[in-house]
């Protein structure tokens, strides 16, 4: 019973920890999640966005200056109107600005011939039947005085080049040509690569139709927006000037979209990031957590078995011995005698005795010398006693200053020499003289078992003898 019930309080303790442990690792788990997917919407997409456009607009500040300084250049406009024939000036200008400032190309075109130059020289006449040569005439017929394009024509290797285009205009406002620099972007797929491997975020552009004009070469394999799943509901606001954290689900895994419109390069910067990317962290955390919680709830739940176990032994050790002497209390010794009584009852050839003592004068030592000493004379006793009979289960202490001893096999005569020679060795002891300042003395009763006894009577007899002792003058051994 008592087992069982050290293993209900230790289960009952356990399941509460255990509790306890999931409950504060979930709700921590739930905080952290919520806190991390908050931080992603308001904080890193749109931080990483402003990031992205800011290094791009300032990659296009010093090209688009360029640019507008070639439109505005006298010696351009001269060279349009006068000297268009010598094309050898027109090359190394635009050589001389391609070199000078590290552009992958600069170029030109006349209005009036429509002769395209670059820094090599004359390289064709512009057609509008031609696919390539559209922009151009798109361009004149714009209001805008100048535009950034991107073009990953075969003709540059399918480089992605950005293009500055800015109209040449004379003096009376009419339109002369065109002119600008077109330069490789690699630094933006460097970007890109950037915010992949460090942020796990996937950036690309689109135009207004969908298509991506700009990613990561050679990971990001999407050629347009309608190539994700689920993003009907939310593509009309992608396509929004102003900028947007948008939210779907595709596959199994939730996404979160970051826009922003781009004007200089007519085009929407896409942030993408996909929740579990950012959540895994999280998500070992919250493993983490509950096995160091799971461990430490079998660490206490051990710790407490332990205790319960240590404490139960205390119980089960005072509820049969005696604290003071550590020998057998009354009723142990009187539920071992129970049991030990009828077997010798049985056997009339095995005699069973017992030797009853009180200490004399133990009331003088207490009021004298106060109950510490009284109580260590008491576990000097026990020790000799002990130390003499050997097996603990036949000694007890009866209560106060008396005690008992039960010898096996011993008949009277035999249990008196014993008798006398614990009286001796008490009488004499030096550390019990040294307690009590004089020698301490003990009046013993002996009696042995007959056939007819019960408890009772055995009892009753030695009492008597051990009170005979007593009125003889004390120190002595009487046995009835």
């Amino acid at each position: 019973m008592k087992a069982d019930s050290n293993i209900k309080i230790v289960a009952a303790i356990s399941l509460l920890l255990i509790f306890l442990s999931i409950s504060i690792s979930l709700i921590n788990f739930s905080v952290s999640l919520n806190a991390k997917q908050k931080e992603l919407k308001t904080r890193s997409l749109p931080l990483s966005v402003d990031n992205i456009s800011t290094e791009i607009q300032r990659n296009i500040v010093q090209p688009n200056l360029i640019s507008s300084i070639m439109a505005h250049d006298t010696f351009v406009q001269h060279w349009l109107l006068h000297d268009e024939d010598d094309t050898t000036k027109i090359k190394n200008y635009l050589e001389t600005i391609q070199k000078k400032y590290g552009m992958f190309l600069t170029f030109l075109v006349s209005e009036d011939t429509l002769r395209y130059y670059s820094q090599k020289g004359f390289v064709e006449k512009l057609n509008p039947d031609k696919p390539d040569n559209k922009w151009y005439f798109r361009f004149k017929n714009e209001k805008a005085n100048h535009e950034i394009n991107l073009d990953d024509n075969d003709k540059f290797g399918n480089s992605m080049i950005m293009f500055i285009n800015h109209k040449i205009t004379g003096a009376d406002g009419r339109l002369l040509g065109a002119t600008g620099i077109g330069m490789r972007v690699s630094y933006i797929d460097d970007i890109l690569k950037r915010f992949r491997t460090q942020y796990q975020f996937s950036v690309f552009f689109i135009n207004k139709t969908g298509k991506v004009i700009l990613r990561e070469r050679g990971i990001n394999k999407l050629k347009d927006i309608a190539d994700i799943p689920n993003l009907e509901h939310i593509k009309n606001q992608i396509f929004s000037k102003s900028k947007k954290v948008l939210e779907y689900s595709s596959k199994g895994q939730r996404f979160l979209l970051n826009t922003q419109y781009i004007p200089e390069l007519d085009a929407y910067l896409i942030v993408q990031a996909k929740l579990d990317d950012f959540t895994k962290q999280v998500r070992r955390t919250f493993y983490l957590n509950l096995s160091i919680s799971l461990v430490i709830t079998l660490i206490v739940t051990l710790f407490v078995l332990a205790i319960i176990r240590r404490y139960n032994s205390k119980l089960e050790f005072f509820a049969h011995n005696d604290p003071v002497t550590k020998l057998k209390n009354r009723r142990s010794f009187n539920q071992y005698f129970d049991s030990l009584l009828p077997q010798y009852q049985k056997h009339n050839h095995h005699a069973l005795s017992l030797i009853f003592f009180d200490v004399d004068d133990f009331k003088k030592i207490n009021d004298e010398l106060g109950h510490q000493v009284g109580d260590n004379v008491l576990a000097r006793i026990g020790q000799i006693l002990l130390s003499d009979f050997g097996d603990s289960n036949l000694i007890a202490r009866w209560g106060g200053e008396e005690f008992i001893v039960a010898l096996n096999d011993t008949p009277l005569n035999e249990a008196n020499a014993i008798a006398e020679k614990l009286r001796s060795k008490i009488e004499l002891d030096s550390i019990l003289n040294e307690l009590g300042g004089n020698p301490i003395t003990v009046s013993i009763g002996v009696t042995t078992c007959k056939k007819s006894d019960t408890q009772d009577t055995i009892f009753h007899r030695l009492d008597d003898a051990m009170y005979a002792a007593k009125k003889g003058g004390k120190n002595k051994v009487v046995s009835d």
